[in-house]
């Protein structure tokens, strides 16, 4: 079964939280895909991750960059694992079809949305029926991943 990980924004847009996430995952060395909602979504997270940190360098991809099998993290609003990836990350209240091809999935959701909190509510209860492994991340006031129980 897959690991999923349901994380409540709180304090921060998904954004400047989504690159930090990514950052971590690509630090231990897996291959990520982020499936939202839209194509005109999937160019906002892209422009996102060029421009969160300066400083910084997340390697990533969409279908328009070509070369998906290459891409370590690639940006999508189509179901499919084209890069091999082993991190699903879901935005947007997207859900996945093909969720026991992933090793683990990061279901990333607005808690000041009321219809997001309920919708994340639902997925739970069916990744919990499915037999997945749960954990609940919350982000405190300054923006880090608290593990709930």
């Amino acid at each position: 079964m897959t690991e999923v990980g349901f994380y409540h924004l709180r304090t921060t847009p998904l954004e400047r939280a989504l690159p930090r996430l990514l950052d971590k995952a690509v630090q231990r060395g897996m291959r990520v895909v982020v499936l939202a909602d839209s194509t005109e979504r999937v160019q906002q997270l892209d422009m996102a991750l060029w421009t969160y940190d300066p400083a910084s360098f997340l390697p990533h991809g969409t279908a328009a960059d070509g070369a998906d099998d290459r891409q370590p993290i690639f940006l999508t609003a189509t179901q499919g694992n084209p890069n091999g990836a082993t991190l699903l990350v879901l935005v947007d209240g997207m859900d996945a079809d093909d969720l026991g091809s992933y090793q683990r999935c990061l279901d990333v959701f607005d808690g000041n949305d009321e219809g997001a909190v309920a919708a994340a509510r639902e997925r739970w209860r069916a990744r919990k029926a499915a037999g997945h492994v749960l954990a609940y991340w919350q982000q405190d006031d300054a923006g880090n991943w608290a593990r709930k129980q």
